[in-house]
């Protein structure tokens, strides 16, 4: 799939991006090779392929213990806070 330039300003856009004239091409060349790759990968056959949970047979994923390692300090931080109500910070309202 060949993205076109005006596909490239749409998601410029969303992506809040500021593109150059001579930025465009390298874009389109790059993100429609990345479209087109993706949609090999969606061709390939994994009928009967089990999802893994780690690449390499017989290893697993070593997990920290979940410990807690400090006490609750909200009231404490509220203490410093210009106001507080009902446990939590107030801010000014800055939308109009």
């Amino acid at each position: 799939m060949s993205l076109s330039r005006s596909d490239i300003d749409k998601i410029a856009y969303l992506a809040r991006l500021e593109l150059t004239e001579a930025e465009i091409p390298a874009y389109v060349d790059s993100l429609s090779r990345i479209i087109d790759f993706v949609g090999e990968l969606e061709s390939a056959q994994t009928a009967g392929i089990e999802p893994m949970a780690h690449p390499l047979p017989g290893l697993a994923q070593r997990l920290r213990a979940d410990e807690v390692l400090e006490t609750d300090r909200h009231e404490h931080y509220q203490r410093n806070a210009p106001q507080v109500e009902g446990g939590l910070y107030l801010v000014p309202k800055v939308i109009e």
